[in-house]
């Protein structure tokens, strides 16, 4: 089964860094696009920051120059790191991964998965 599992979410203060990971688990052919969202109370969920397999990554305006996306092709995993956070980075953070699955027999189909969510809470 499938699955794509946070880890790292928590408090901290304004001004504090935390740094978010997520493991894709079961099998699949190939993973394209990752990236984590966040979805606030009251709100609609937003991007955050997407890196493709070859690692160009792309952030929203709110994060640049304090969010840093990364990822390992060969552990599968994408890791957020960040820094400098402030009362509005309060949300539930989602990690997303395109992927591809299936097999020789049954062919193969693109997929987008998401994790389960983890709090983050920057208190002021």
């Amino acid at each position: 089964q499938v699955q794509l599992v946070e880890s790292g979410g928590g408090l901290v203060q304004a001004g504090g860094s935390l740094r978010l990971s997520c493991a894709v688990s079961g099998k699949i052919f190939t993973i394209n696009d990752m990236g984590w969202y966040r979805q606030a109370p009251g709100k609609q969920r937003e991007l955050v920051a997407v890196i493709t397999t070859a690692g160009i990554t792309n952030y929203s305006d709110s994060v640049k120059g304090r969010f840093t996306i990364s990822r390992d092709n060969a552990k599968k995993t994408v890791d957020l790191q960040m820094n400098s956070l402030n009362s509005e980075d309060t949300a539930v953070y989602y990690c997303n991964a395109d992927l591809v699955i299936g097999s020789i027999v049954d062919g193969y189909r693109p997929y987008d998965y998401w994790g389960q969510g983890t709090q983050v809470t920057v208190s002021s």
